[in-house]
């Protein structure tokens, strides 16, 4: 012990740097801190009384890192499971996907990678608890304050950006219509025509903004042009392939949709919609690169049509199986919108939003009849599901031209879908088990014009600020 005392009492007491500060733990008032005021790789994060050393300064970047140690080290995630309990430690910086992170001021930090929040282990407030990643559940032990605002999100505005500034970041995002992020300037969608079967990515016409649909119209004179992949905006590489390419092998009930089946104007400039109708589908395994799994939270919204539906199944956005197969009751987390009403509790003739949960399409969170529910035929539609995964399933829907959301429900999922098992992949256009041999149909017809999944359960606000955006794209 007198040896140990005397290593600390030689141990170096650096002050913090002046564009750094402390990250407080609102359950405990003690400070984010480098376990043992060292930088070697791989040390853990813990809890500690505030003492202004430079092991309990942290800066978050532009680029979303959070440094340490004089910003010589990155806060890491230790792995990259997909469940929670990852430890976090530092590492020397080197731009991994596990040392981005989000920041809302007073609020959580949420790992990009995972959608996990930054978690002070089992609620603990002692000097020397560690620090995990956990299940974002708005408890005081995920809440960090600092006397420094964060910088920006990245991407700004679009509803991405306001996701992520919700601590709810998409982990895939898609448009055949515009930026869902402030500063994207990437590709939209690829399209290839049937005169020569090259194909060609259609980009924006300034970073954040619409589409050049004219680059698609010049691209594709003289000639037919199919969508064959709607491309990831959220970094995360989840691009939507056509099920039939050789990106999504063994698929036989698919095709791409026709690129030119519907124009519309948004921004005040010409767009396409992504025009399913039977036969077109789209998939992606996104269970490593973000998605959530098992019973970790998520939502998701898209902007669709009312006037392009019909009951067969599925036309779905969201959460589906890596096996293609109808797995089990929850493996499916996905907003549906139809003219089905499989267990009863839809006002009107439809279409609706519901979630598709598989082994059941619901209307609220029971098979019972939901008063709330009803039909929305507009033109543009903007319909929103969430999840926490074990408890708690909200619908909503409104107009994508103009006025708020309507909540058709909120409150528990139906009996048999807690917890949630929740496989990772991406659909769009068709229900989970397509489109093998042998499996399900590939009947539904809809409309796609924008949509994002997102890691973790976000707010009402968050929800609201996101319809606030969609209305003022001016969809028309």
């Amino acid at each position: 012990m007198a040896l140990l005392a005397m290593l600390l009492a030689s141990a170096p007491t650096w002050s913090a740097p002046a564009s750094a500060a402390a990250l407080v733990s609102s359950a405990s008032g003690r400070c984010l801190d480098v376990k043992g005021n060292v930088d070697t790789s791989g040390t853990a994060l813990q809890i500690w009384d505030c003492n202004d050393q430079v092991n309990q300064a942290f800066e978050f970047t532009a680029a979303g890192e959070l440094r340490a140690m004089n910003g010589t080290r990155c806060v890491d995630a230790y792995d990259t499971r997909t469940a929670p309990g990852a430890p976090v430690v530092i590492r020397p910086c080197d731009g991994r996907p596990t040392q981005v992170w989000r920041h809302t001021a007073d609020g959580p930090v949420t790992g990009a990678a995972s959608g996990f929040c930054l978690d002070v282990n089992g609620a603990a407030t002692a000097n020397g608890t560690a620090l995990i990643l956990w299940t974002c559940n708005g408890q005081s032990n995920q809440k960090w304050t600092s006397p420094t605002s964060p910088p920006p999100v990245p991407g700004g505005s679009g509803p991405c950006g306001i996701y992520a500034a919700g601590g709810t970041p998409c982990v895939a995002a898609h448009s055949t219509v515009r930026a869902l992020y402030g500063s994207y300037n990437g590709s939209l969608y690829q399209v290839r025509r049937a005169s020569d079967n090259t194909t060609r990515d259609i980009g924006l016409l300034a970073p954040g903004g619409f589409v050049d649909a004219a680059a698609q119209d010049a691209f594709c004179a003289g000639t037919s042009c199919v969508i064959t992949v709607v491309r990831d905006q959220s970094g995360h590489g989840n691009d939507l392939w056509y099920q039939g390419s050789a990106q999504v092998p063994g698929s036989n009930q698919s095709s791409p949709a026709k690129a030119t089946s519907e124009s519309l104007t948004a921004g005040g400039t010409k767009a396409y919609s992504l025009y399913i109708n039977p036969g077109n589908s789209y998939w992606r395994d996104g269970h490593l690169s973000g998605v959530p799994t098992g019973a970790a939270p998520e939502g998701a919204y898209m902007v669709t049509s009312g006037t392009h539906v019909n009951g067969g199944c599925c036309f779905d956005y969201g959460n589906s199986e890596t096996t293609r197969k109808a797995d089990a009751a929850g493996a499916m987390d996905a907003i549906n919108f139809s003219t089905q009403c499989w267990f009863g509790g839809c006002s009107g003739r439809g279409p609706w939003v519901q979630a598709d949960l598989e082994w059941g399409l619901y209307p609220g969170g029971s098979q019972s009849w939901n008063p709330n529910q009803r039909a929305f035929t507009d033109k543009f539609v903007t319909a929103m599901l969430k999840n926490n995964g074990t408890s708690r399933l909200a619908l909503k829907g409104g107009s994508a031209q103009s006025g708020s959301l309507t909540t058709l429900w909120d409150g528990g999922l139906p009996g048999g879908y807690s917890p949630m098992k929740k496989q990772g992949a991406i659909i769009l256009g068709s229900g989970g088990d397509c489109c093998k041999p042998g499996g399900g149909a590939n009947l539904s017809a809809g409309t796609f014009y924008e949509g994002a999944i997102v890691a973790g359960y976000p707010s009402d606000a968050t929800d609201n600020a996101v319809q606030a955006d969609i209305t003022a794209a001016g969809y028309r």
